[in-house]
């Protein structure tokens, strides 16, 4: 599957998904519609479809934003210094969407590496393990827990 970053994807964005993905913005928090979410499946970036998460590295963190453990494809994901708000940060933006989709910190679960990828819902589209092989994710299953 080939992923990419096109004008009709971003035309299709809500103004608070291109607000989140494009201009570098945040939900607030508690907002976010997969914060959550504790079906099955796999997040994939909203511009580009690449998959970025699986539900069995999702953790609820407390934060107010969905929170993972690691990336499905770790090239998938861009790191990058952050100094806005008066803060120095790791940005996490999509590597062939390059849409911003949050931050990684590294006070996440300390026997699961201890970050904690923390991401926009409106980053994200959710796809449900049984709808995955249907999507073109199918390789993808084996990264998401049974139930």
């Amino acid at each position: 599957m080939k992923y990419r970053k096109t004008e009709e994807a971003i035309a299709r964005l809500t103004p608070e998904q291109y607000r989140v993905t494009q201009e570098n913005g945040t939900e607030y928090p508690g907002t976010g519609e997969y914060e959550h979410n504790k079906e099955p499946g796999i997040y994939v970036d909203i511009v580009s479809g690449e998959p970025l998460f699986a539900s069995s590295d999702k953790f609820e963190s407390g934060c107010g934003w969905p929170s993972f453990t690691k990336p499905i494809v770790p090239t998938f994901i861009n790191e990058l210094t952050d100094h806005s708000h008066g803060m120095i940060r790791t940005e996490v933006r999509s590597m062939h969407g390059d849409s911003h989709l949050g931050h990684v910190f590294n006070d996440g679960p300390r026997d699961k590496g201890g970050l904690r990828y923390c991401i926009n819902s409106a980053s994200l589209r959710f796809i449900h393990r049984d709808d995955m092989e249907a999507e073109g994710y199918g390789e993808y299953i084996n990264q998401v827990e049974e139930v």
